[in-house]
């Protein structure tokens, strides 16, 4: 059986710490299933559009597209959280018929071939994202903390996640009044 794997070049392996967040429309297979697959690529290239749009105003980077979703990665924890908090803003004052669920997580993980993450905080950032209600954004404590000034961090009590043999504390993040311009306006002196 082992002779049909090719040969697995050594990789070197890079620590590194970074932010995560997964971001998912909510609801979009059906919304699909009802309006059709035009509508449906229109709402997509529009929330794709404002996801760039946030990534680059919050100096933060889209890592990769997931069908309906994306996974970010930020170097500083205070943009990532502000860019997913600006993005839900965005969705949520928007006429979008769907809303936006957000997993954020942050820590050490290993750069895989240069361009891609392993670890825990990627998994349990997608992980998050999973079961966050639609216009809910949930984090790790710790990256909470680094939330941007007028966020409402409410304590949502340790939960089982999927995949994870024990209970992860949670925060649920929310929306103060314009948190993602007041934030972009800070960074930006």
């Amino acid at each position: 059986m082992s002779g049909w794997w090719p040969p697995v070049r050594q990789t070197v392996e890079v620590r590194v710490h970074r932010t995560f967040a997964f971001v998912d429309l909510s609801g979009f297979t059906a919304f699909t299933e009802s309006q059709g697959d035009d509508e449906a690529s229109r709402l997509l290239a529009g929330f794709r559009a404002c996801i760039r749009e946030v990534a680059s105003d919050h100096g933060v980077r889209v890592a990769k597209w997931l069908g309906d979703g994306a996974m970010l990665v930020g170097v500083e924890e205070r943009a990532l959280v502000a860019a997913v908090l600006d993005l839900a803003r965005r969705v949520d004052e928007s006429d979008w018929p769907l809303g936006v669920r957000i997993g954020v997580s942050g820590g050490d993980v290993i750069v895989f071939e240069g361009d891609d993450y392993i670890g825990g905080a990627v998994n349990l950032a997608a992980r998050l994202c999973a079961i966050a209600q639609p216009g809910e954004t949930l984090a790790t404590p710790a990256t909470a903390a680094v939330a941007p000034d007028g966020c409402e961090c409410t304590n949502v009590g340790e939960r089982m996640i999927p995949g994870l043999s024990h209970p992860v504390p949670l925060v649920r993040l929310g929306l103060g009044p314009a948190v993602g311009e007041a934030t972009l306006a800070a960074e930006q002196q």
